[in-house]
């Protein structure tokens, strides 16, 4: 029994990292920020920096360097792998554009993908938790703690989402991831 209950405690994050749930740590930063220019990503099996629209990079590679751009502040590099994705209106791709636009100044279009991403997955609680973010970033504690109360009824739980978003509520500030 305990090894199963170490086994799923190990496999959860992965889970919801897989389902858009988001996770609890920042992104690893790898080759993509760290070597990559001009928009390019790491390709671990050509093991060289790629442009995005290449097609030697799956959606979850790509997903996984977007979230790091986003994350390294390379928004608009964000958008560009973003939009190297097979699936434009995959809740996942919808969540981040999302996020990008967002932090880029840009609520209101921001807002406009999560709603997407949103109608696309009710059950997307990353999608949920970013839009109450920049609600209570922006002052509309009454918008954020509704994105809050649909995470809790949705299972979110102790789960990322709920807990940045709860705080940003309490602080005013989102996270960057």
């Amino acid at each position: 029994m305990q090894r199963l209950m170490i086994t799923t405690a190990l496999l959860l994050p992965t889970v919801a990292f897989a389902a858009g749930g988001g996770s609890s740590n920042p992104p690893t930063q790898t080759n993509t920020t760290t070597t990559c220019t001009n928009g390019q990503v790491w390709s671990q099996s050509m093991q060289k920096c790629v442009n995005p629209q290449s097609g030697s990079l799956q959606d979850d590679e790509l997903y996984r360097a977007a979230r790091e751009l986003a994350y390294a502040g390379q928004l608009e590099e964000t958008l560009r792998v973003l939009g190297a994705m097979s699936d434009p209106q995959d809740d996942r791709v919808l969540t981040y554009k999302g996020f990008a636009h967002r932090k880029m100044g840009d609520v209101e279009l921001g807002n406009a993908y999560y709603r997407q991403a949103i109608a696309a997955n009710p059950d997307n609680l990353l999608a949920r938790s970013y839009m109450g973010q920049g609600f209570a970033e922006s002052g509309d504690l009454a918008a954020a703690r509704l994105q809050l109360a649909e995470i809790l009824a949705r299972g979110g739980r102790g789960t990322w989402p709920e807990t940045a978003l709860r705080d940003a509520i309490e602080t005013g500030r989102g996270y960057s991831y």
